[in-house]
């Protein structure tokens, strides 16, 4: 007796005219649910892509397929892959059996799942099955034994189908699918059962049952498992489990642009849910309720009114009830106050490690500043931000300071700082406020140009006529503020006869490399740690001495997650001397300062707990040995010298620049 599938065996004519009819009304229904999913995005205004398939399909199969963004959690992603890939192949495996019946042997006369190809694929399909069941199982396990706190989630923006649904219709689907399969071995008791490993395993706890017993309660699975399978392909268009479409959608459409180029907006910002692109739109709605934004969130960890994954899932459901009005409006309400609260908005630090982390590509910052760029339209800014934009109109500084103080720090310097629009240089140095104004950080800006100077580089700087290059008040949703101050900024920089920019600024480093249009004449944007690295490998540093200390890294949000500089700051520590122990929290995974996207001018609400930088260098203060909490961004140096000072940690450890490091070892 050859192998061979009968898909119809003990099944009534009836449940086999039912089980069409049904597998076409689940097909009608979910085509129906996808049609009202594209219908929403719809309603988002248009936005141009950049279109490059083969890159495209490549991050599919590995973010989508093969789940790439969840290495950095080894459970995670073998639960995740053995729920996807166990799917994934019981699907290939049914639309098999269907050709095999319904094309190849009602049409042509012949079946393939016969013989050894049909014992292979029974074993595959058994083993998936486990695979599933396996995590379906760890994913019941987290879900409700371990409670994570990042799986909460108040609001779920479906009909009341969350995840419990998704697991048990799914547990159910294989369960029902291995009883089928069981009853079917025990009654037929072919020779070759044993490569069905689990349907044979389940064969023997039917086997006192009578033959008549057996047959009506295969029937009854049969029709179990049919009803659940259908059910749950109807639903996916109205529940969690959509997911699976929209966020290999997301990730399929994810933004190819670089990740410190933040999309050009509406000046007036999102007011309604309609405003946004329709492809945030389709980012909103393939969100997977992981929480891992808001595990990652500064804000959130320091206990502000921000949940990445929260605001996400309110616009979703904003997403849900929107529909068209005459063809010209939305049928939602104004999404601030009602749904999205300000102090939501004003939290976020715009560090991007929600982005970062996200599985499907979603940009919960350019999010957050479409919503800020409403608020300030509306004049609905925070006192401390309002001061510090009028400050940035009038002088072109936050500090309120004359821009003819800006270069006051290079007085005390025994050799002359060149002004570059007044002298040809080859490195236009871009200083910025904080590194110009800032007592606390000006000696570490002198210590830089001394060290420049020493190189034998050729550098000049703006002097008066640079201003803050707008990074922050961009992020902060002063878009016009921004362009005004890019103007000024693009027309010192024509005036300077330069071939690269340098800057020891991490947010100005970011916004002119990315949102800059510099003229062709300038080669490129480097950050003072990278240029320091290439002097260091060319011998052009003259180093005095080895540092024989030990310290920790800091990457700043904006010179890494921002613009992937990770390995310069480390190799230049490295030819220092310095022995380097890594928090936990590195390289993409840094942990904010709390300082970006205006949150420096902002002060936190009563009852908000331990702020980012404290807890930085906590993080620190907990490896053995640690010195140095070494710092590469002007910002980070003050923030981290006042959270020593309020952590009480004087005396413990150190906040150093690179510049101080690179300096001693020069014996400057």
């Amino acid at each position: 007796m050859e192998p061979i599938r009968l898909t119809f065996w003990n099944i009534p004519k009836w449940a086999e005219v039912l089980q069409y009819i049904g597998g076409a009304l689940a097909c009608l229904i979910f085509a129906y649910g996808l049609y009202r999913h594209v219908g929403k995005w719809r309603l988002g205004k248009s936005e141009r892509l950049q279109w490059s398939l083969a890159d495209r399909f490549k991050a599919l199969v590995q973010y989508g397929f093969l789940q790439g963004r969840l290495g950095v959690d080894p459970p995670a992603l073998g639960m995740h892959l053995a729920i996807f890939w166990g799917m994934v192949i019981l699907a290939i495996g049914t639309a098999l059996a269907t050709v095999d019946w319904d094309v190849t042997h009602l049409f042509f006369g012949f079946q393939f799942l016969k013989g050894e190809l049909y014992l292979v694929y029974e074993l595959i399909l058994d083993l998936f099955g486990v695979f599933l069941i396996a995590g379906l199982g760890i994913a019941i396990y987290r879900r409700y034994a371990q409670r994570p706190a990042r799986l909460e989630t108040p609001y779920a923006p479906t009909f009341g189908l969350d995840s419990f649904y998704l697991l048990s219709m799914l547990l159910g689907i294989v369960l029902t699918g291995y009883v089928v399969e069981a009853l079917r071995l025990e009654i037929q008791k072919p020779p070759w059962a044993d490569w069905s490993i689990v349907g044979r395993g389940l064969s023997y706890i039917f086997a006192p049952l009578s033959i008549d017993t057996q047959k009506t309660l295969h029937v009854f699975f049969w029709c179990l498992h049919a009803v659940l399978a259908f059910t749950f392909i109807a639903s996916i268009p109205f529940t969690k489990a959509f997911h699976m479409v929209s966020s290999a959608v997301s990730i399929f459409l994810r933004k190819t642009a670089a990740p410190g180029a933040l999309s050009a907006g509406d000046a007036a910002g999102v007011e309604r849910i309609g405003d946004f692109t329709w492809r945030q739109l389709v980012q909103f709605d393939g969100c997977t309720w992981c929480g891992r934004c808001q595990e990652a969130c500064p804000a959130n960890g320091s206990g502000l009114p921000l949940s990445p994954k929260n605001l996400v899932l309110k616009l979703e459901t904003q997403l849900l009830h929107a529909t068209k009005v005459n063809g010209n409006g939305h049928a939602s309400p104004e999404l601030h106050g009602s749904v999205i609260t300000a102090g939501e908005l004003w939290a976020c630090t715009t560090c991007q490690a929600c982005e970062a982390i996200c599985p499907v590509f979603i940009e919960h910052p350019r999010a957050v500043v479409d919503l800020r760029r409403h608020l300030v339209n509306q004049g609905e800014v925070e006192k401390g931000p309002q001061d510090a934009l009028m400050k940035l109109g009038r002088y072109g500084n936050s500090f309120g300071q004359s821009d003819r103080a800006r270069a006051k720090w290079s007085q005390a310097l025994e050799i002359k700082v060149k002004d570059a629009r007044k002298e040809a240089v080859e490195y236009l140095w871009f200083v910025g406020d904080y590194a110009s104004y800032d007592p606390r950080v000006q000696n570490v800006t002198r210590l830089t140009a001394r060290i420049f100077q020493q190189a034998g580089l050729d550098f000049g700087i703006l002097s008066e006529g640079e201003r803050n290059a707008g990074n922050d008040v961009r992020r902060l949703g002063e878009e016009g503020l921004f362009e005004m101050l890019r103007d000024k900024n693009l027309q010192a920089i024509a005036k300077a006869k330069s071939t690269m920019i340098v800057t020891t600024d991490p947010h100005s480093y970011n916004t002119l490399k990315n949102e800059y249009p510099l003229d062709s004449g300038i080669r490129g944007v480097l950050h003072y740690t990278e240029l320091l690295d290439q002097l260091s490998s060319q011998g052009k540093l003259p180093f005095k001495k080895r540092l024989s200390v030990c310290g920790t890294y800091h990457d700043p949000c904006y010179l890494g997650r921002y613009n992937g500089v990770y390995e310069p700051p480390r190799r230049l520590l490295s030819a220092l001397g310095v022995r380097l122990i890594e928090m936990p929290r590195n390289r993409s995974h840094s942990y904010c300062c709390g300082a970006g996207g205006g949150r420096i001018w902002m002060e936190d609400p009563p009852g908000a707990g331990e702020r980012p930088a404290l807890s930085r260098i906590k993080e620190a203060i907990a490896l053995e040995g640690v010195q140095l909490f070494i710092v590469a961004c002007p910002k980070d140096y003050a923030m981290f010298q006042d959270a020593v000072k309020t952590t009480g940690n004087e005396g413990k450890i150190q906040v150093k620049d690179v510049a101080e490091l690179v300096g001693e070892a020069m014996a400057l």
